[in-house]
């Protein structure tokens, strides 16, 4: 019997592009050989579909050179209609060669135009299985104001906060909206991912660059409240043929000099940051952290997978965000979460592969 075939898809057009690079030399090296045949598709930051190599060294991620997607002059020709499955490319000399017929797409792409529900439409559009969040859960998720509305709406608790547009971006407005909250503030752009973006503010004085970094990346940007508790993330995938969906050991995020889990922390290797996992946690609050994760993935139409990250408040835990396509390095959260509670990496980029092609 033929190995099913798989489209690994990563890079993109989002200021994620090296950090889903990264992500695919991790999962082209895991990925099973003996169960599955890869394609390796990139997306170039100017958005061209090119065949890349199959190299996971190619990928590695390097304080010193972030990996990337270059354009090699390929063009992968995607299939022609709605239910076929023949995928070509068209090389740099212009000849056309068979890639032969794609089973499932795993899209391991970050941020704006591969998690934001675009990229699902259009294979959806084609018919095309793939791994992951569909359309409405990704589009949700993506943007953090309307993820808030929408676990709002199942009683699931968010981090106080209110939203700004850059027409009302001036430091007056948003001080006068937010009212009494305490510092620290949280500004962060409301439709980017691993912490591009992202500001804690400490005082008013900080507000307007704050403000400047986070419209810098999008014109839609949230103020939150800071909350007291302990950063605590769950791992969530979908059941596969009726299943039910499942929620990891929690995993915490451990500061000790850094400010907050930036993006230098998450994945450059900076100081002053430990991923601890499993949690150090009671019984009750793994069964409590798991529930709620359950619950929030189901307020937003979960599927393929998920990662809820918390704040462990003493008044119970509080949802700050969720991530349709969290880090997926094998040092990243989501990974570690399922290895604590007893997969392994290549067992885990199966299962999204397997609950795919069971649709």
């Amino acid at each position: 019997m033929d190995k099913p075939v798989v489209a690994v898809l990563f890079g993109g057009r989002s200021s994620e592009h090296s950090i889903s690079s990264a992500t695919a030399g991790g999962v082209l090296r895991a990925i099973d050989r003996d169960r599955y045949r890869v394609i390796p598709v990139g997306v170039t930051r100017d958005g061209a579909f090119v065949l890349e190599d199959d190299d996971p060294d190619k990928f590695a991620l390097d304080p010193e050179h972030l990996p990337e997607v270059a354009d090699n002059g390929s063009r992968v020709l995607w299939p022609e209609a709605a239910g076929a499955r023949r995928m070509r490319v068209r090389t740099a000399d212009g000849s056309v060669e068979e890639l032969g017929d794609v089973d499932v797409v795993l899209p391991i792409l970050h941020g704006s135009h591969g998690e934001d529900g675009t990229i699902q439409g259009f294979f959806d559009t084609l018919e095309l299985r793939y791994a992951g969040a569909g359309v409405i859960d990704s589009a949700i998720c993506m943007d953090k104001h309307f993820m808030k509305v929408a676990l709002r709406g199942a009683g699931v608790p968010v981090s106080p906060g209110i939203t700004v547009r850059r027409a009302d971006a001036d430091a007056a407005s948003v001080v006068a909206a937010m009212g009494d909250a305490a510092f620290p503030w949280f500004v962060k752009p409301a439709r980017a991912g691993s912490s591009v973006g992202v500001s804690k503010v400490h005082s008013v004085d900080e507000l307007d660059e704050a403000l400047r970094v986070a419209f810098a990346e999008d014109d839609k940007v949230l103020v939150e409240q800071g909350i007291v508790g302990r950063e605590v993330e769950v791992g969530v995938l979908e059941g596969r043929a009726g299943a039910e969906n499942r929620a990891s050991l929690p995993g915490e995020i451990v500061l000790t000099t850094r400010e907050f889990y930036d993006f230098e922390g998450k994945y450059l290797g900076g100081e002053g940051v430990d991923v601890v996992c499993p949690a150090d946690l009671t019984d009750a609050e793994i069964d409590s952290l798991q529930q709620m994760a359950l619950r929030a993935f189901a307020a937003v139409d979960g599927r393929g997978l998920a990662r809820v990250d918390f704040f462990l408040s003493a008044d119970g835990p509080v949802v700050n965000e969720l991530n349709t396509m969290p880090g997926f390095t094998p040092i990243s959260m989501f990974p570690k979460c399922w290895i604590a509670s007893g997969m392994t990496y290549p067992e885990l980029i199966s299962d999204l592969i397997e609950t795919a092609l069971a649709r």
